[in-house]
């Protein structure tokens, strides 16, 4: 059987790898550039590619399509393939058609990185064999070929959840739905809704959904298109005084700080609970939990200036955790790729604890018209050695120095962890001249 992949990035290398290893007669595609390191990898597997362009005709010809999900559907080939009535579906579609083991998904515009990653931390601090996959590090195919696990945790993004067809989650968790990513879905938020509810579509009775119950966007559409799985909501009453044992008896020390995290622990604790993880396990795990890279690390202090990387809040809602994650006296670096964003929501925030902001893009256009009216400085840089610069030669002790862009950052960098790592690395070289 032939299969045809578009886009060779993480996704499509990891659904190539894995039809070939499953007998499937592969052909990559990708319109841009495939990295070197990755072109070798698929010539030791002798799997033929092409880059720079499609093949529309072999590819329609081929008719099955694993496409990756940074592929929008206004794509040309897109649009032709669906013309034709090509079947085409999402990588984490095509792994699960080889995944015995049970799948926990995790969806939300803000927080399922950290959900995720905690989740998966519980379940290995509870001796489980367990993987962490789907929009964080390796793919999901990958996953399929080099490990052996009892417990998959997904996290997924809308684009991922577009394309399922019977993918399943024995658990599922959907912790919030705020606007993102509307430039895809034609700047409509109904449409962007559907898109992450379907992380429950296929789900049974045996299955189970655990939601953000204080969400309304959430339980609106589940009023309208009722889940066959059992529905159990976590909202702010379950952890306003923190995360309990469940006697009540003992409050749990967690590393996660902010309200917001308190909702993302209360979510993987009672998914723990579900799969049987005993209080001692699930207390161990929360106060050792390590959050991931990008997601408001601290990477120094300078001369009493602190610098933080918050490059994974791709969108406003999540740029606004980051900036009330912090009192005042905030030195902003913001900007990239906008998404349909609406910062007028952010805008008090912004002017009660902003000084200066940097926007960090090609187009900034937009963000200087929102914010020229509540903070009085504000620049441009093509960089992050520029913006690390800037924002150091205006700073003052006591200031802190926050990359939280609010936007996708293709416009500049590979990908939201490339941003965050070039900002890590200015920083550090900061450093060192300080030294």
């Amino acid at each position: 059987m032939k299969v045809g992949i578009i886009g060779a990035g993480e996704s499509g290398l990891g659904a190539a790898l894995l039809a070939k290893e499953k007998g499937y007669e592969v052909f990559v595609s990708d319109y841009g550039t495939i990295e070197n390191e990755t072109k070798e990898i698929l010539k030791k597997y002798n799997i033929p590619f092409e880059e720079g362009g499609h093949d529309v005709e072999r590819l329609i010809q081929i008719g099955f399509i694993i496409k990756s999900p940074g592929v929008p559907e206004t794509a040309a080939l897109v649009k032709q393939l669906r013309e034709r009535d090509v079947r085409i579906i999402s990588e984490v579609e095509f792994g699960y058609k080889f995944y015995n083991g049970n799948v926990i998904a995790i969806t939300g515009s803000n927080g399922k990185t950290t959900t995720s990653g905690l989740f998966f931390h519980l379940l290995k601090t509870a001796g489980l064999k367990a993987e962490l996959s789907g929009n964080i590090g390796d793919s999901f195919c990958r996953k399929i070929i080099e490990t052996d696990s009892d417990f998959m945790v997904l996290e997924l993004s809308s684009f991922q959840l577009d394309d399922i067809d019977e993918f399943k989650a024995n658990i599922a968790m959907i912790i919030n739905i705020t606007p993102d990513h509307l430039d895809r879905y034609e700047y409509n938020f109904a449409k962007y809704a559907q898109s992450k509810l379907r992380i429950t579509e296929n789900q049974s009775w045996e299955d189970l959904l655990i939601i953000n119950g204080d969400d309304q966007v959430i339980l609106e559409h589940l009023k309208s298109n009722p889940t066959n799985a059992r529905v159990l909501k976590v909202g702010l009453e379950d952890f306003k005084h923190g995360i309990f044992s469940k006697d009540g008896n003992s409050k749990y020390d967690l590393t996660l700080k902010g309200t917001h995290n308190l909702l993302n622990a209360s979510l993987a604790v009672k998914a723990s609970r579900a799969l049987g993880l005993n209080e001692q396990d699930i207390q161990k795990g929360l106060s050792s939990f390590k959050n991931v890279p990008h997601r408001l690390e601290h990477i120094a202090r300078i001369n009493g200036v602190d610098f933080i990387n918050d490059s994974k809040a791709t969108n406003v809602d999540s740029a606004y955790y980051g900036l009330t994650s912090i009192q005042d006296n905030i030195i902003w670096i913001v900007g990239g790729a906008d998404k349909g964003n609406d910062y007028q929501q952010i805008l008090p925030e912004v002017q009660s604890r902003v000084k200066q902001v940097i926007c960090l893009g090609v187009d900034n256009q937009k963000l200087i018209d929102t914010f020229s009216s509540v903070v009085s400085k504000i620049d441009e840089v093509k960089s992050t050695d520029d913006a690390v610069r800037m924002a150091f030669a205006f700073a003052e002790r006591g200031d802190t120095v926050l990359l939280s862009p609010a936007c996708a950052s293709f416009d500049l960098f590979k990908n939201y962890e490339d941003r965050g790592d070039q900002f890590r690395r200015s920083v550090l070289e900061l450093v060192n001249r300080k030294k």
